[in-house]
């Protein structure tokens, strides 16, 4: 039987193992070249291809949305850039509008976003809990007027033993992915 009188120590157990937050990023295949090039000018076209049982959607685009805005307005990554949702219904003729040359711009560069949002699992570790954060996105990059084409898959976690992570993070924590991707 579970004794109040531990609770402290469990508290404090729990607590230390969450100070040892890690982050991985893995990208398929690998390696790959920056998408990144700052003299360069991109249509971003962002999208969503969620899990069927997916929980709360609009929160998940909205943070993805704040977070893609952000991290192109800051980013530096191109000289010129133009963000935009499309559905998953609308990225073919997106994609050929922009390659038949209706508007101008060297890259364009198509994100899928997988996977946002708090990862738990319970008695993984000796802590017990051991959660964090996980985004999980596939890049697509067509360089217009040449035939490279490039696409890769980023699953990039942040989180540990002990850690709890709600979706307050998660607008920074896309942009921690985008910013590993994109510019390794």
């Amino acid at each position: 039987m579970f004794r109040a009188t531990y609770l402290p120590l469990v508290s404090f157990l729990v607590a230390l193992a969450g100070c040892a937050s890690t982050t991985t990023v893995q990208v398929t295949p690998s390696p790959q070249a920056p998408v990144c090039a700052q003299s360069a000018s991109a249509k971003i076209l962002w999208t969503t291809d969620w899990r069927s049982d997916q929980k709360d959607v609009a929160d998940r685009e909205r943070a993805a949305g704040q977070g893609l805005d952000q991290f192109f307005a800051t980013s530096n990554c191109f000289k010129v850039s133009s963000l935009q949702y499309v559905s998953n219904e609308e990225v073919p003729s997106e994609m050929a509008k922009i390659a038949a040359g209706t508007i101008m711009f060297d890259k364009i560069i198509l994100i899928s976003i997988r996977e946002l949002g708090p990862v738990i699992k319970i008695g993984a570790s000796v802590a017990l809990i051991e959660g964090g954060t996980e985004v999980v996105f596939e890049t697509s990059e067509q360089e217009l007027g040449t035939s490279r084409a490039r696409r890769f898959l980023t699953v990039w976690r942040s989180g540990g033993p002990g850690v709890i992570k709600g979706v307050d993070t998660l607008t920074q924590d896309i942009q921690s992915a985008l910013n590993a991707a994109l510019q390794p």
